[in-house]
């Protein structure tokens, strides 16, 4: 019977052949290593991924008021949600290192080398692509480090030039990290990048089988393009072997070690947060990303604030750019990491660049550097002549730690810009816009500030300006019209 119904299923979707023919590929007999298990490793993960995800996706709630709470409720009310959590929490920070070491090994062995650049060149998507779940993962969990990770994020996609501020609208959905923030990265998360990352794999997968796996690499046995396809095929026809079950059982048994590694490291440490809930108005914290992202928290702050932006901006297109072009520009010619020297150094040098700033990651400071503190007096001269409404703004000003962002007369923070002239910069209703909703790299505080408290500290704000110099005002109002929204 059950033979009878794989037939009658097999006539209608014609699928023994292709089964049969990627179980029964040959590949050379030197290529059934152990260096060879990262890559079916890290799909393994992937699918671990996937279904620790769909589970999660049936109580997490993409909302700005909710999300906080519904991974709370998974950590605490439904039964082992905590260790789905940890599950797919684990799994991410695994596929990432696997992912990575698939790539050294692949450069190492010379398997970019023709003809399976396109190979090379998809990898490389994979491999961004996964890093990009990572930080979409990281950012749905909407705690204290998730929201200010976002803004360090969110400034800096706002320095590419001319299409800074459009990139920034579409990650955050609007001015402000709030709600249609977490529904764009939750989609994202759980359809878009999947998506790809399936299509992705699947190309992958198709070129392996077409073009086969690389051989081990022997020294001296240079790649041609006129020779090199005739010569694997003798290679396989001599010294090959079907791919099961003659080299599967290495994958599979390297697979399952990294399940039970994934879930003995979720039984015993648990999931990752979350920590406290995003509040805006706590600016004493250091918000760090996970491990695969700490060398470039630690490079942000060693680097002076004139390097930054060329070193984000810059810095990434040239290396891309330099691996999606390394199959095309050495595609022939020596595939022994032996007697390949550069490709040694330049692994160690990157593999030792990389381990150390994710070690000083644990003890730089955020940067820019904040030097100032909230219970520092506001200057007097700004208080003088100030009405009870402006004094109670500066009450405000200093209750919410105004400071720790914004200098007043050359004392206070530096992660915003000084304020001795807001007054002349933005006009009553801009202040309040961005007092209520943020933006660029302030977060929104309407939520934090009663109404009285954010009338009081506009009116403190509209102060700052220099001696002898009009605060801005609405050109589009008349005069009489504007005096009256003042004194209001």
């Amino acid at each position: 019977m059950i033979t009878q119904v794989g037939e009658w299923f097999d006539h209608r979707l014609q699928l023994a052949a292709p089964v049969h023919e990627v179980a029964e590929h040959p590949v050379p007999k030197s290529t059934a290593s152990w260096w060879y298990v990262f890559g079916s490793a890290a799909l393994v993960v992937f699918l671990l991924q996937l279904i620790t995800g769909i589970m999660l996706a049936l109580i997490y709630v993409p909302s700005g008021s909710e999300a906080w709470n519904s991974l709370q409720n998974l950590n605490h009310d439904v039964t082992l949600g905590w260790f789905i959590r940890a599950l797919h929490g684990w799994g991410s920070n695994f596929m990432v290192a696997i992912v990575l070491i698939h790539m050294v090994q692949v450069f190492l062995f010379g398997a970019y080398k023709f003809p399976r650049e396109l190979t090379w060149v998809v990898g490389i998507f994979l491999l961004l692509m996964t890093l990009g779940m990572a930080f979409t993962g990281q950012v749905l969990r909407f705690d204290q480090d998730a929201y200010w990770g976002l803004g360090i994020g969110a400034s800096i996609a706002s320095r590419v030039p001319v299409l800074g501020p459009v990139i920034v609208k579409l990650m955050l959905g609007g001015p402000i990290i709030a709600g249609a923030t977490l529904s764009r990265f939750f989609a994202l998360h759980v359809f878009v990048i999947p998506g790809m990352l399936i299509a992705f794999v699947a190309l992958h997968l198709l070129m392996v089988i077409k073009l086969g796996i690389n051989e081990w690499p022997m020294p001296g046995r240079l790649v041609k393009r006129a020779t090199y396809e005739r010569e694997y095929h003798q290679l396989t026809l001599k010294e090959g072997a079907p791919f099961v079950p003659y080299a599967v059982w290495k994958d599979l048994f390297f697979a399952a070690f990294i399940l039970l590694a994934v879930a003995a490291c979720a039984a015993f440490f648990g999931p990752f947060g979350p920590s406290g809930q995003p509040d805006p108005t706590i600016i004493q914290t250091a918000p760090r990303p996970d491990y695969f992202f700490l060398w470039l928290y630690a490079v942000l702050s060693f680097l002076p604030p004139s390097m930054e932006t060329p070193a984000l901006l810059i810095g990434p297109v040239i290396l891309i750019g330099a691996l999606l072009l390394l199959p095309f520009l050495s595609g022939e010619g020596e595939k022994s990491w032996r007697r390949r020297p550069i490709a040694v150094l330049t692994i160690l040098l990157v593999a030792v660049a990389l381990a150390t700033f994710t070690h000083l990651a644990g003890y730089t400071p955020w940067s820019p550097h904040m030097n100032a503190w909230s219970s520092d007096p506001i200057p007097e001269k700004v208080l003088h002549g100030s009405t009870a409404l402006q004094r109670q703004g500066a009450l405000v000003f200093q209750a919410k730690q105004c400071r720790n962002c914004h200098s007043i007369g050359e004392s206070g923070g530096q992660r915003g810009p000084a304020l001795d002239s807001v007054a002349v910069r933005l006009t009553q209703d801009q202040l309040i816009r961005q007092v209520i909703q943020g933006g660029g790299n302030m977060p929104a505080y309407g939520k934090n500030l009663s109404p009285a408290e954010a009338t009081a500290l506009v009116a403190f704000l509209e102060t700052l300006h220099p001696a002898g110099q009009s605060p801005a005002h609405n050109a589009a109002l008349g005069e009489a019209q504007q005096k009256s929204a003042s004194s209001q």
